[in-house]
C-alpha cells in the first residue's frame, strides 16, 4: 500500500482551512494510506492556528507547525519536507479544496517506479457567466489542454521525497519541484482525474498582483534552474486557444481581454524580474481567492 504525508501551507486561511481539513480526513482511500497531514502556519493573526488546533484533538494524524514570522510559502514548504517521514509527499494550498477521490487518484500513479510526480485537474467554482468567472475558467481550461500534452503541475500536487528543500526564495513552489523530480530521471504525470477546486481572482488588482508574480517566478526559475514550464511558452498556449476556439459571446468577446490582461500581467512580471530585481517569495494576498464558499 503507498503511503503519503500532506503538507498544506497556511497564513491566514480562516474561512477555508477547517473545511479543507474536514475534506482531507473525509478523504475515501482504499489503495493508499495517508500517514500524517502536517499544517504549516506561517505569521497567522486571525483564527487559523486556533481552528487547526480543534482538528487536533479530532484526528491525531495533523500535526501542526508553527513559524511565528511569515517567511514565504518556500520556507513553510522547506519545514514540511523536513519533517515529512513518508516517501511520497502531496502539496496542498490552502485555499484550495480537493474532490472526493483526488488524494487516491494523486498517488496511485507513483505505483510505476519511473513517476516521480503528479499534478491534480484544477477546477474554480466561479461561475463562468460573470466576466470574472469566466477568466478563472478560461485560464484554468488552458492549463489543463497544455497539461495534457505536457504536464505543468497546479495547486494540488505529489512527489517522491528525493530531494532535501526548494529554492528558499521562490515565488512559484510548484513550478520549482519539477526541475528536481525531473533532473534525477523521473516523470510527471498530469493526473486529470484527480479534481481540486480553487476561487479565482474578481478584480483586476488582484488579477494582476497574481499574474505578475507567477510570471517574474517563471523567468526566474528559468534562469536560475534552466527549466521551462510548459505555460512558458505564449505561443504554445495561444495556437492550443485558436484550436479549443468556441463560437460563442463570452469566447469572441471576452477571451480576448483575456489575453490582453495576461499579456499585462507578464510585462508587468518581466518588469518586475529584469528591472525591479524584486522577489515575490513573501507575496501579498489576494483577497478574493479566498472565498471558495
Amino acid at each position: 500500500m503507498l503511503t503519503c504525508d500532506i503538507g498544506v501551507m497556511v497564513y491566514n486561511e480562516e474561512k477555508n482551512i477547517g473545511h479543507l481539513l474536514e475534506t482531507l480526513i473525509s478523504q475515501k482511500l482504499r489503495k493508499i494510506k495517508i500517514a500524517n497531514i502536517f499544517v504549516v502556519a506561517s505569521g497567522c493573526t486571525d483564527k487559523t492556528v486556533p481552528i487547526i488546533k480543534k482538528f487536533i484533538k479530532r484526528n491525531k494524524k495533523i500535526q501542526l507547525i508553527l513559524q511565528k514570522k511569515r517567511e514565504g510559502k518556500a520556507s513553510a514548504i522547506n519545514l514540511f519536507i523536513k519533517n515529512a517521514k513518508s516517501s511520497i509527499l502531496i502539496l496542498e494550498s490552502g485555499d484550495t479544496l480537493p474532490s472526493e477521490g483526488a488524494i487516491e487518484k494523486l498517488i496511485e500513479p507513483f505505483s510505476d517506479s519511473q513517476i516521480g510526480m503528479t499534478g491534480a485537474y484544477m477546477k474554480p467554482v466561479d461561475s463562468p457567466k460573470t466576466f470574472w468567472g469566466f477568466v478563472a475558467n478560461f485560464q484554468w481550461h488552458l492549463h489543463h489542454l497544455i497539461s495534457l500534452q505536457k504536464p505543468k503541475m497546479g495547486e494540488l500536487v505529489a512527489f517522491r521525497k528525493i530531494f532535501v528543500q526548494i529554492p528558499r526564495f521562490s515565488s512559484v513552489d510548484e513550478a520549482n519541484i519539477e526541475p528536481l523530480i525531473k533532473g534525477q530521471g523521473f516523470e510527471l504525470k498530469y493526473v486529470s482525474g484527480a479534481i481540486v477546486h480553487n476561487k479565482g481572482p474578481e478584480n483586476l488588482t488582484d488579477f494582476l498582483r497574481q499574474r505578475r508574480r507567477i510570471f517574474a517566478g517563471h523567468l526566474a526559475l528559468k534562469r536560475d534552474q534552466g527549466y521551462a514550464v510548459a505555460t512558458l511558452s505564449g505561443l504554445r498556449i495561444f495556437l492550443l486557444y485558436l484550436k479549443d476556439f468556441k463560437f460563442d459571446f463570452q469566447y469572441i468577446f471576452w477571451s480576448p481581454i483575456v489575453i490582453f490582461l495576461e499579456i499585462y500581467g507578464r510585462l508587468l512580471g518581466f518588469y518586475d524580474f529584469h528591472f525591479k530585481k524584486k522577489s515575490h517569495a513573501i507575496w501579498e494576498r489576494s483577497e478574493t481567492t479566498k472565498k471558495l464558499r
